[in-house]
């Protein structure tokens, strides 16, 4: 499950896994909210009660997780207030419910009060035909996803 989160000047997209809090969050898309920072995270108040199963403190720069107390969508890109490392510490439990590869450095971008749009990615198999009625990517969307893909070979080391 693939989601993308959209403010009016930048974008970013995760990948959700499979447990029972990430899609019961990806079936409630489309989400509008008003993006809320906390050191290096930055977190949305969707309204949703999900599952609070495998609830964690233990997280990684790039984590995506839900926070069952505040019933918030959170994306950890470094320290957070409570950091006493370069590793985020969320306030409370949270489960991972997935990860992004955009880099700490483009989501310190995205700043308090900004409107951000979470909806869900249809996936297109390259062997289907591609429907006439199917949207397709806008070129800043393109561009989006090509950056993203060369910040995480550069940071992985891929050649």
């Amino acid at each position: 499950m693939k989601v993308v989160f959209k403010t009016n000047n930048f974008g970013f997209y995760a990948t959700l896994n499979d447990s029972a809090a990430a899609k019961e969050i990806f079936k409630r898309l489309p989400l509008d909210a008003l993006v809320y920072r906390w050191g290096d995270k930055i977190y949305v108040d969707t309204g949703i009660e999900a599952s609070s199963t495998g609830a964690t403190l233990d997280l990684q720069v790039g984590d995506v997780a839900y926070w069952p107390e505040g019933k918030c969508l959170c994306v950890f890109f470094g320290p957070t207030v409570i950091s006493t490392g370069k590793k985020p510490v969320p306030a409370g439990p949270v489960v991972i419910i997935g990860n992004t590869l955009a880099s700490p450095e483009e989501l310190r971008r995205v700043e308090e009060n900004e409107k951000i749009n979470i909806s869900a990615v249809r996936e297109v198999s390259v062997y289907s035909s591609y429907p006439a009625d199917e949207k397709k990517l806008t070129q800043p969307e393109i561009d989006m996803l090509v950056k993203q893909l060369l910040e995480a070979k550069k940071r992985t080391g891929g050649s």
